[in-house]
Protein backbone atom coordinates (compact mmCIF):
# COMPACT_ATOMS: atom_id res chain seq x y z
CA UNK A 1 0.00 0.00 0.00
CA UNK A 2 1.47 3.49 -1.10
CA UNK A 3 1.89 5.77 1.82
CA UNK A 4 0.03 8.89 1.60
CA UNK A 5 1.96 12.47 2.06
CA UNK A 6 0.51 14.66 5.20
CA UNK A 7 1.84 17.52 3.31
CA UNK A 8 -0.53 19.27 0.66
CA UNK A 9 1.48 20.50 -2.26
CA UNK A 10 -1.02 22.63 -3.60
CA UNK A 11 -2.37 24.39 -0.49
CA UNK A 12 1.38 25.13 0.50
CA UNK A 13 1.88 26.97 -3.04
CA UNK A 14 -1.65 28.46 -3.00
CA UNK A 15 -0.78 29.67 0.48
CA UNK A 16 2.59 31.30 0.08
CA UNK A 17 1.35 32.93 -3.33
CA UNK A 18 -1.36 34.94 -1.57
CA UNK A 19 1.04 35.88 1.46
CA UNK A 20 3.43 37.42 -1.13
CA UNK A 21 0.38 38.96 -3.17
CA UNK A 22 -0.97 40.71 0.18
CA UNK A 23 2.24 41.99 1.34
CA UNK A 24 2.88 43.42 -2.47
CA UNK A 25 -0.46 44.74 -2.05
CA UNK A 26 -0.29 46.40 0.95
CA UNK A 27 3.25 47.64 -0.10
CA UNK A 28 1.69 49.61 -3.51
CA UNK A 29 -2.17 49.96 -2.60
CA UNK A 30 -2.47 52.75 -5.10
CA UNK A 31 -1.25 51.45 -7.97
CA UNK A 32 -3.15 47.82 -6.71
CA UNK A 33 -5.91 48.17 -9.89
CA UNK A 34 -3.41 48.81 -12.54
CA UNK A 35 -0.76 47.14 -11.96
CA UNK A 36 -1.86 43.43 -10.63
CA UNK A 37 -4.58 42.70 -12.24
CA UNK A 38 -2.82 39.78 -13.87
CA UNK A 39 -1.44 38.89 -10.84
CA UNK A 40 -4.96 38.45 -9.42
CA UNK A 41 -6.04 36.27 -12.78
CA UNK A 42 -3.08 33.91 -12.07
CA UNK A 43 -4.03 33.61 -8.76
CA UNK A 44 -7.41 32.75 -8.99
CA UNK A 45 -6.80 30.49 -11.79
CA UNK A 46 -4.67 28.63 -9.16
CA UNK A 47 -7.60 28.78 -6.53
CA UNK A 48 -10.34 27.34 -8.88
CA UNK A 49 -8.01 24.66 -9.89
CA UNK A 50 -7.23 23.91 -6.56
CA UNK A 51 -10.89 24.14 -5.76
CA UNK A 52 -12.08 21.52 -8.62
CA UNK A 53 -8.92 19.54 -7.70
CA UNK A 54 -10.54 19.26 -4.29
CA UNK A 55 -13.93 18.22 -5.67
CA UNK A 56 -12.81 15.46 -7.79
CA UNK A 57 -11.26 13.96 -4.85
CA UNK A 58 -13.35 14.14 -2.46
CA UNK A 59 -16.91 14.06 -4.39
CA UNK A 60 -17.25 10.60 -3.99
CA UNK A 61 -16.81 10.53 -0.25
CA UNK A 62 -18.00 13.53 1.82
CA UNK A 63 -21.67 14.57 -0.28
CA UNK A 64 -23.00 17.53 -1.07
CA UNK A 65 -19.77 20.03 -0.03
CA UNK A 66 -17.42 19.59 -2.63
CA UNK A 67 -20.07 20.16 -5.19
CA UNK A 68 -19.70 23.78 -4.00
CA UNK A 69 -16.54 23.79 -4.00
CA UNK A 70 -17.08 22.47 -8.05
CA UNK A 71 -18.91 25.55 -8.21
CA UNK A 72 -17.15 28.07 -6.83
CA UNK A 73 -13.82 26.53 -8.65
CA UNK A 74 -15.35 27.15 -12.28
CA UNK A 75 -16.06 30.75 -10.89
CA UNK A 76 -12.94 31.16 -9.73
CA UNK A 77 -11.50 29.84 -12.56
CA UNK A 78 -13.74 31.83 -15.22
CA UNK A 79 -12.48 35.46 -13.30
CA UNK A 80 -9.05 34.64 -13.19
CA UNK A 81 -9.40 33.53 -16.77
CA UNK A 82 -11.20 36.82 -17.80
CA UNK A 83 -8.71 39.22 -16.13
CA UNK A 84 -5.83 37.10 -17.93
CA UNK A 85 -7.54 38.19 -20.88
CA UNK A 86 -8.96 41.70 -20.51
CA UNK A 87 -6.66 43.10 -18.60
CA UNK A 88 -8.24 47.16 -19.16
CA UNK A 89 -11.56 45.92 -18.40
CA UNK A 90 -10.10 43.59 -15.70
CA UNK A 91 -8.80 47.16 -13.91
CA UNK A 92 -12.23 48.47 -14.31
CA UNK A 93 -14.29 45.71 -13.19
CA UNK A 94 -11.37 45.05 -10.40
CA UNK A 95 -13.63 46.37 -7.82
CA UNK A 96 -17.33 44.17 -8.60
CA UNK A 97 -14.99 40.70 -9.15
CA UNK A 98 -12.58 40.72 -6.49
CA UNK A 99 -15.67 40.87 -3.58
CA UNK A 100 -17.27 37.60 -5.81
CA UNK A 101 -14.04 36.38 -5.93
CA UNK A 102 -13.86 37.16 -2.01
CA UNK A 103 -17.05 35.63 -1.56
CA UNK A 104 -16.86 32.83 -3.96
CA UNK A 105 -13.43 31.23 -2.39
CA UNK A 106 -14.64 31.81 1.14
CA UNK A 107 -18.48 30.04 0.66
CA UNK A 108 -15.75 27.29 -0.82
CA UNK A 109 -13.42 27.07 2.51
CA UNK A 110 -16.58 27.01 4.69
CA UNK A 111 -17.62 24.18 3.12
CA UNK A 112 -14.39 22.30 4.15
CA UNK A 113 -15.35 22.98 7.84
CA UNK A 114 -16.20 19.02 8.55
CA UNK A 115 -12.75 18.33 7.12
CA UNK A 116 -10.69 21.36 9.03
CA UNK A 117 -12.34 20.01 12.28
CA UNK A 118 -9.85 17.26 12.19
CA UNK A 119 -7.16 19.40 12.37
CA UNK A 120 -7.96 21.25 15.90
CA UNK A 121 -10.18 23.95 17.44
CA UNK A 122 -7.38 26.62 16.60
CA UNK A 123 -7.29 26.41 12.93
CA UNK A 124 -11.38 25.47 13.51
CA UNK A 125 -12.07 28.64 14.61
CA UNK A 126 -9.34 30.38 12.84
CA UNK A 127 -10.60 29.82 9.28
CA UNK A 128 -14.21 29.69 10.32
CA UNK A 129 -13.46 33.23 11.19
CA UNK A 130 -11.25 34.55 8.30
CA UNK A 131 -13.68 32.97 5.66
CA UNK A 132 -16.68 34.35 7.48
CA UNK A 133 -14.63 37.84 7.40
CA UNK A 134 -13.93 37.22 3.66
CA UNK A 135 -17.71 37.08 3.07
CA UNK A 136 -18.29 40.12 5.07
CA UNK A 137 -16.06 42.06 3.70
CA UNK A 138 -17.20 41.01 -0.26
CA UNK A 139 -20.54 42.09 0.39
CA UNK A 140 -19.58 45.82 1.72
CA UNK A 141 -17.91 45.92 -1.25
CA UNK A 142 -20.02 44.83 -3.65
CA UNK A 143 -22.72 47.23 -1.37
CA UNK A 144 -20.23 50.51 -0.91
CA UNK A 145 -17.99 50.45 -4.28
CA UNK A 146 -16.66 53.76 -3.72
CA UNK A 147 -15.40 53.14 -1.06
CA UNK A 148 -13.94 49.64 -1.75
CA UNK A 149 -12.35 51.76 -4.53
CA UNK A 150 -9.95 53.86 -2.07
CA UNK A 151 -9.49 51.31 0.35
CA UNK A 152 -9.24 47.98 -1.78
CA UNK A 153 -5.25 47.72 -1.32
CA UNK A 154 -5.35 47.76 2.33
CA UNK A 155 -8.38 45.80 2.63
CA UNK A 156 -7.50 43.06 -0.35
CA UNK A 157 -4.11 42.87 1.03
CA UNK A 158 -5.07 42.12 4.65
CA UNK A 159 -7.48 39.40 3.63
CA UNK A 160 -5.29 37.53 1.20
CA UNK A 161 -2.27 37.50 3.91
CA UNK A 162 -4.94 35.46 6.20
CA UNK A 163 -6.56 33.24 3.39
CA UNK A 164 -2.45 32.23 3.11
CA UNK A 165 -2.04 32.00 6.34
CA UNK A 166 -4.99 29.89 6.36
CA UNK A 167 -4.07 28.07 3.42
CA UNK A 168 -0.21 27.39 4.50
CA UNK A 169 -1.51 25.98 8.01
CA UNK A 170 -4.10 23.42 6.08
CA UNK A 171 -1.33 22.59 4.46
CA UNK A 172 1.14 21.78 7.32
CA UNK A 173 -1.68 20.39 9.73
CA UNK A 174 -1.82 16.57 10.81
CA UNK A 175 -4.72 15.59 8.87
CA UNK A 176 -4.43 12.28 6.54
CA UNK A 177 -7.20 13.17 4.37
CA UNK A 178 -5.06 11.97 1.00
CA UNK A 179 -7.03 14.38 -1.32
CA UNK A 180 -3.59 16.23 -2.74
Amino acid sequence: MRRRSRYGWLELIEGILLILLGIYTLCNPGGMLRGITFAYGFLAVITGISDIVFYAKTERYIGFGPTIALVTGILSLLAGLMLLMYPNAGELIMTLLLPIWFIAHSVSRLTHIPLVRLAGKFYYYFTLIVNILGIILGCLMIIWPWVALFSTGFIIGGYLILLGIDCVVMACSDMDTGWM
